[in-house]
Formats: structure tokens, sequence, C-alpha cells
């Protein structure tokens, strides 16, 4: 899981990091003292974010409202001292508020309703297999997408992992010789609705999710190799051998850090 922590107390930040590395060993965490500086992290998007209430350059409410603009899917937890908030946490339909001190049992019973949101695995409509190349099953026939664009564009929003990303991003990826002008804009909005369409038509709904700010893949619905992968799960670690997306150059980044961790080069 990709866990966020905010919380200009550094020692409280800290405290916190370290129960969570115990709770999900296999998890990414990452910790900000300064919200602005979460805000501008683009690498890794946010699956759980535990958020101080109060803090000095922006308050904990404000933060999660930017951060649910990148990541819709996010959920929210308030982590604080000051019980004061929590009428307006809920009103930004937070996901908890737990008062410090933070413990082991309050952050693990977090973490498990958290997953639970999700349908497990193996009741998930839409398989993914990003080994190899990449191909998508729904209810275990292969989808042919009428677009081979809109294929490459789902490709590219798993590979983002949930966050959401605008058309110019989407445009250098899957049009690298794009200009970001109104032609490839309107591409990528025939390409989007495209493979909404493919999904309707086989009765699976909201996999692409998308607003003013752009697109991002609902990650709860998919059942997901690399994802598995990226869990720890033994049987997706032994199905790669080095090949990932590999018909797509946008891939190759991701590709890399995987072979790394495998080959160690």
């Amino acid at each position: 899981m990709n866990i966020l922590i905010v919380d200009n107390d550094k020692a409280a930040a800290e405290a916190a990091r370290a129960l969570t590395v115990a709770a999900d060993p296999c998890g990414v965490c990452k910790v900000y003292i300064d919200p602005e500086a979460a805000l501008a992290d683009r690498e890794i998007p946010a699956e759980i974010a535990f958020i101080e209430t109060v803090m000095d350059s922006m308050d904990g409410l404000t933060f999660a409202r930017r951060l649910r603009e990148r990541f819709p899917l996010c959920e929210i937890v308030f982590l604080t001292s000051d019980g004061s908030f929590m009428a307006e946490a809920f009103a930004l339909h937070a996901d908890g508020y737990i008062m410090k001190p933070l413990t082991a049992k309050k952050l693990t019973d977090a973490l498990v309703n958290s997953r639970r949101k999700a349908p497990e695995l193996s009741d998930r409509p839409v398989k993914v297999r990003c080994f190899g190349n990449f191909e998508v099953f729904v209810n275990g026939a292969a989808v042919r997408f009428r677009r081979s664009k809109s294929k490459e564009l789902l490709a590219y929003l798993i590979d983002r992992r949930g966050a959401v990303c605008s058309s110019d991003m989407i445009i250098g990826n899957i049009w690298p010789d794009g200009t970001g002008d109104d032609s490839h804009k309107s591409m990528t909005r025939v390409a989007a609705k495209s493979l909404l369409e493919d999904f309707s038509t086989l009765g699976v709904e909201r996999v692409i999710l998308h607003d003013r700010c752009g697109y991002c893949v609902n990650t709860g619905l998919l059942d997901c190799d690399y994802y598995r992968y990226l869990e720890c799960d033994p049987y997706a670690i032994q199905q790669f051998v080095g090949e990932y997306m590999s018909q797509y150059d946008f891939a190759e980044n991701t590709r890399a850090n995987l072979q790394f961790r495998l080959f160690g080069r």
C-alpha cells in the first residue's frame, strides 16, 4: 500500500513512519513535514494519507482537499491531538479521525479497514497482465479495444497507479511527437471516450475516472500482476522475468526499475 504521512511535528511523523513500516513492511511510506513538499511529489500516488489537522504553512483540511484533487481515490485519515475539526473533517468525507498518540492498534485498524473497502482480488472484474505484453481480461476473456490508442491510454494510467494524469502528460507519453495542441488533445478525448465505451459495453463501469484535472484508473477494480508484485505477492514475483508492457515505450522507466529490483543492475 502507498501511504503518505503529513505532520509538521517531526517526532510524531517519524513515530508514525515506524509504526507504518512495522504494520505494512512491503508498502511504500512517505513522510513530509511540509505539506507543500508533499503536494509537489508526483512520483508515487497515495492510497491512504494520515494528515495532521493543525500545521504551520497549510491546515490539514486544505491539504486534504488539494490531495484529493490529484488522487481522487486516496483515503484520508486525520491524525491529530485536536478534536475540534472532526465535524469539518467528516464533511470532507474523511475515512477516519485518529486522536494522538498514534498506536500500533489504531494504525492497523485504519489499514485493515482501508483494504476491506476494495473487493478481494479474486472478485475484481478486470484482470490486467503487465508482465510481458500488456493485456486486459474481463470475465476471463481478452478485451478487444476498438482503438489501439485507447488500450495504450489504459496501460499508461495503470502504470501511473491511480495518479491523475493531465492531457499534456498523456500526450507526452502515448503521442511522444505530440505538441499538446488542440488536435492531440482532441485525440486524447476520443481515445478516453472510446475506452469508457468499451468497458461500458462489457458491463464494467468506473474503471476510468476523470474530471477537469485529467484521468486516472480506479485501482480498486483491478487484479493486476504489477500491483500484486509491488505488494510482495510471491506468485507475482515469480511471474516477472524482466518484461513489462513490452509493446510500449512509455513503460521503459518502470521496466528498468523492476529489472533493477530483479537483477540488481
